[in-house]
């Protein structure tokens, strides 16, 4: 599901990879400022930015200044939604708007940044991260699906309507989390997929497989490394998913288990659009610790070896 960006593969970064996402912006004190992400992603050599969080970076005429000012673009922004619950749906399209409303005043880019769209969970799957590969009992009913097929379709059609192609992104702690989820998704709605490969390695599937067989709908990239040890540990513990930031699970690009160069080479020969570099972790209580810039210029470096 390409849709005919022109160019070819560009590489972004993510304030998620400093420690500023949702789950610290706000409350973490240690989440470094916007300003510092900027130019730490900037001088690393990338070429774009993950939105974070509505307003981090700056919003409006702002945003697309400092971006600007520092020769980024804008990759996508990530929003939960509840897309199983129909009232639900209707009383947050209003986030969908203003996530909208962001990228329309960053003006013309190559590629257009996406939509980024995710699952908004539930106590029951952040309690038991990575077991549903197992227990589908843990998944929707048949009216459940229903719901939730509609609800994406709802919010696709309102990116649709206003110019932007939306993705899918499938997460630890979500109702969207383990290959036959992901695979209803794909057979139920019209939606392409971001395919984040920390995630489906936490949700018990095969990067490299899942970016060979669903190609073709794949239309947004996030690029994770991630230690299967700390993993397994965390899902046969038991543990909440707020243990795969803590403990932590991602890595540096190539110190991981994901076979980084296997869903390259599956993508590669079609691909054009975004590939967001993500390594999550949570903010450091000292805020100039250089180790997020120093990881963030080694993933960089592993992509650029193999060309992008």
């Amino acid at each position: 599901m390409h849709d005919g960006s022109s160019g070819a593969i560009a590489v972004a970064n993510a304030p998620v990879s400093y420690g500023a996402f949702e789950l610290t912006i706000g409350i973490d004190p240690n989440v470094p400022n916007g300003d510092m992400v900027l130019d730490e992603v900037a001088d690393a050599g990338y070429s774009g930015i993950d939105l974070g969080p509505v307003g981090y970076l700056g919003e409006g005429a702002e945003l697309a200044r400092v971006l600007g000012r520092r020769g980024l673009g804008l990759s996508g922004g990530f929003l939960e939604l509840p897309f199983d619950d129909a009232e639900g749906m209707r009383t947050t399209m209003h986030a969908l708007d203003a996530l909208l409303d962001v990228f329309d005043s960053v003006g013309s880019q190559t590629h257009r940044p996406r939509p980024t769209l995710a699952d908004i969970g539930s106590d029951a799957r952040r309690a038991q991260p990575g077991r549903a590969v197992a227990d589908h009992s843990l998944g929707f009913d048949a009216e459940g699906w229903k719901r939730f097929a509609e609800g994406v379709e709802m919010a696709t059609a309102r990116c649709r309507e206003r110019g932007f192609e939306p993705t899918f992104h499938h997460e630890s702690g979500t109702r969207i989390e383990a290959e036959w989820e992901i695979e209803k998704v794909l057979e139920l709605t019209s939606i392409g997929l971001c395919l984040d490969t920390g995630h489906l390695l936490v949700g018990g599937g095969d990067p490299a497989r899942a970016a060979r067989d669903w190609s073709s709908r794949i239309n947004h990239l996030h690029v994770k490394d991630a230690r299967q040890d700390v993993i397994d540990d965390i899902v046969k513990s038991g543990a909440h998913v707020m243990e795969v930031w803590k403990r932590p699970a991602f890595c540096r690009l190539g110190e991981g288990d994901v076979d980084v160069d296997g869903v390259l080479d599956a993508l590669r020969p079609g691909y054009r659009g975004w590939l967001v570099v993500e390594q999550d972790v949570l903010p450091h209580p000292d805020k100039l610790l250089g180790r997020p810039a120093a990881d963030q210029r080694a993933n960089r470096e592993y992509l650029a070896a193999r060309g992008l």
